[in-house]
C-alpha cells in the first residue's frame, strides 16, 4: 500500500488527514517534528506533506536539508502563511507544490495525485555527442553499444551530462550524489578518476572530463 509521510504538528488536523487519505487507500505514516521526520527511510515514502511550522524548527530547513542530498522525493508543503513570498521559496528551495491553510480535503487528494503523476513519468534521457545516458534503465551506451561501468559512476556520469560544458563542483558532487554519505570530499577526484578509465576503457576519445584547478570539472568535447 502507497505510504504518505505526513508531518503535521496539529492534533486535530493531522488525524482528520490521516483518516481522509486512507480512505482514499493510502498508508499513513505521521509524525509531529522534524526530528522524526528525519529519521523515515525515505525510500519507504512514496509522498510527503510537510507542515511549515513545527515546535523543533521551520519545514523549509527540511526542505533543503532533503533536497541538498539529491533527493528527489515529492513533498507537498502545507503552510497557513498568505505571502506570495513564503510560498515562492519553498517551491525554490525544491516543493513540488503547497497548499495554503485553510484548504478542502478534495483539493489535497488532487494535488497529491498531479504531484504523483508527474513524478512518475519517465526520466529524460540525456545524449552528449555519442554518449548516451538512460535514467530509467541505468544504463549508459555510447555509440550504440552498453558501458561497464559502476552504480557510483553512473550517477556521477549522470551529474555531469545534466550539466555538460559547466564547471560542476565537488560541492555540487556530494551534495548531489552522496545519498548514503559513501563519498567524502578527499576521495572525489578518485570516484571521477575511476570514471575516466571507465570512459577510456569504452573508447570514448572524443570526450573528456577536465579538471578546472581549485573548483572541479567539467564534461567536454575535445
Amino acid at each position: 500500500m502507497p505510504k504518505i509521510l505526513l508531518v503535521e504538528d496539529d492534533p486535530i488536523l493531522a488525524r482528520g488527514l490521516e483518516v481522509i487519505l486512507k480512505l482514499e487507500g493510502y498508508q499513513i505514516m505521521l509524525v509531529n517534528n522534524l526530528r522524526e521526520a528525519s529519521e523515515i527511510d525515505e525510500r519507504k515514502i512514496l509522498i510527503t506533506i510537510l507542515d511549515i511550522n513545527l515546535p523543533d524548527g521551520s519545514g523549509f530547513d527540511f526542505l533543503k536539508k532533503i533536497r541538498a542530498t539529491g533527493s528527489k522525493l515529492p513533498i507537498i508543503i502545507l503552510t497557513a502563511k498568505t505571502d506570495e513570498d513564503s510560498i515562492v521559496y519553498g517551491l525554490q528551495q525544491g516543493a513540488n507544490d503547497y497548499i495554503r491553510k485553510p484548504f478542502g480535503n478534495r483539493e489535497l487528494i488532487a494535488r497529491i495525485k498531479v504531484v504523483l503523476k508527474d513524478f512518475s513519468l519517465p526520466e529524460k534521457n540525456l545524449d552528449y555527442g555519442d554518449l548516451q545516458l538512460f535514467p530509467d534503465q541505468r544504463e549508459a551506451r555510447y555509440q550504440g553499444v552498453k558501458m561497464d561501468i559502476s552504480r557510483r559512476e553512473f550517477d556521477i556520469l549522470r551529474h555531469f551530462m545534466e550539466r555538460a560544458g559547466v564547471i560542476v563542483t565537488r560541492d555540487s558532487l556530494l551534495k548531489n550524489i552522496n545519498r548514503e554519505g559513501e563519498i567524502f570530499d578527499r576521495t572525489i577526484d578518485s570516484h571521477v578518476s575511476h570514471l575516466r578509465s571507465s570512459l577510456r576503457k569504452s573508447g570514448i576519445n572524443d570526450i573528456k572530463i577536465s579538471s578546472v584547478y581549485g573548483i572541479g570539472y567539467r564534461l567536454e568535447k575535445t
